[in-house]
């Protein structure tokens, strides 16, 4: 298993609405996190996990990054 580090930060973001392409919703995720001042590193922290498992995977980790 992939040892990624938390990050203990959530943008303020509704996942539902948003198109359900994976790339939509890391998009969503990026633009949002990049307006709450998230770090680079940061963001892509969130978005390398994303990546590391299935579709599902990917909602569950960005779902967990959201309030």
């Amino acid at each position: 298993m992939n040892d990624f580090q938390v990050v203990p930060k959530k943008v303020k973001l509704n996942l539902v609405g948003i198109d359900g392409n994976a790339y939509a919703l890391m998009g969503a995720f990026m633009k949002q996190a990049r307006r709450e001042k998230w770090t680079p590193e940061e963001i892509s922290q969130v978005i390398d996990k994303c990546k590391s498992g299935d579709y599902s995977h990917l909602v569950t980790t960005l779902n967990a990054h959201c309030k």
